[in-house]
């Protein structure tokens, strides 16, 4: 893919590295490696390298980032992988496997395959042209010959049965296709669109398994009704969050449940769990005042009412000064500290298994 990769794969690898991914897989202690699959909530930069208007590679984003620096994650600073990455002991940040400034001795130990504006549906990653679900489970089987030729086989085997898979996606589905793009909704009910993907879901699990993940989390659907964007299209009703959305996320993430129970009885040695935002986000946003958050109605970023991407440039003078302040960096997206806190609260009551 990029040679930095492929000199760095025939270079001897530093010790104390080696003995850290030992020590880590001869014990069950904490997981190996954080690998991240999904959209734009785990998004860590891939965007910035494919050809797509659905980016964040410049200012505001990234501003509480360390170095002030706009990486492409959809956030003034961390998003919640990064956060559940230094929870497990691992590196502060998850490098996106696109950048080309990292390579696979980088990877080794956490990598993003996220793709902002991506689905489970591929109708959905036509929309803004970015990565499909399925090309990204491509870049993981092309990384994983990567790290077979830079720790060996059989410690890279072992890395790789040791990570924690982290799957982040959904959302764009249903506010980005099913509502907006005629197609999916002409063809499925909302019900029967729900177990289209759900299918797709199960799918993409089994072709992990079968590529030898053994700790998976699933995440499931937030509160969508009650984002900026959603709230601003329900203005003739006092911009409360849009409750169908709400609904349809509660529906499918019950169907999401009911899947990682069949596919944990099915598959020997697999733990799968579900990862729900949906409550904690709720909580906060519903009270926001007890978070330490003065609004969740409008986000940081402009008006915060409907930008994100571009819309949200260094020249909107609207943007807020103290993004700790805000639910939401822009009217899709957490700020940092939401973004902690959903990661905190992840860890401790979906991802304790693992550590």
């Amino acid at each position: 893919m990029k040679q930095n990769i492929k000199t760095m794969a025939h270079k001897a690898i530093p010790l104390l590295l080696l003995l850290q991914l030992l020590q880590i897989v001869r014990t069950n202690a904490k997981v190996s490696s954080i690998i991240v699959f999904g959209d734009s909530t785990v998004d860590a930069g891939n965007n910035n390298n494919i050809s797509t208007i659905l980016k964040s590679n410049f200012e505001p984003y990234g501003r509480d980032f360390e170095g002030k620096k706009a990486t492409g994650r959809f956030s003034n600073g961390k998003i919640a992988t990064d956060f559940i990455s230094q929870a497990f002991g691992l590196k502060p940040t998850i490098p996106a496997y696109l950048d080309p400034l990292y390579s696979i001795a980088d990877f080794s130990s956490g990598v993003c395959f996220a793709s902002a504006g991506t689905g489970y549906d591929n109708a959905t990653s036509n929309v803004l042209s970015v990565i499909p679900l399925w090309k990204e489970i491509e870049y993981y089987k092309e990384y994983q010959k990567q790290l077979r030729g830079y720790l060996g086989e059989e410690i890279a085997n072992m890395v790789l049965s040791e990570a924690l898979y982290l799957i982040s996606i959904g959302t764009n589905d249903f506010l980005e296709n099913y509502y907006i793009v005629p197609g999916r909704s002409s063809k499925y009910s909302i019900g029967e669109y729900q177990d289209f993907l759900v299918g797709i879901a199960r799918d993409f699990v089994t072709e992990l398994y079968q590529l030898g993940a053994r700790k998976i989390s699933l995440t499931g659907l937030p509160p969508m009704g009650c984002l900026p964007l959603e709230r601003t299209t329900n203005m003739l009703f006092g911009s409360k969050c849009i409750e169908k959305y709400n609904n349809v996320a509660l529906t499918f993430n019950e169907k999401l449940k009911g899947l990682i129970e069949k596919l944990n009885k099915e598959l020997a040695e697999l733990h799968l769990v579900f990862s729900n935002p949906y409550d904690i986000l709720l909580e906060i946003i519903q009270n926001p005042h007890a978070f330490g958050f003065d609004t969740a109605a409008r986000a940081c970023c402009a008006s915060g009412m409907i930008e994100m991407s571009y819309m949200c440039d260094k020249l909107n003078p609207f943007t807020c000064s103290d993004a700790t302040k805000y639910v939401f960096w822009d009217s899709f997206h957490p700020t940092e500290k939401t973004n902690f806190i959903v990661a905190d609260h992840t860890v401790k009551n979906s991802l304790f298994g693992f550590l």
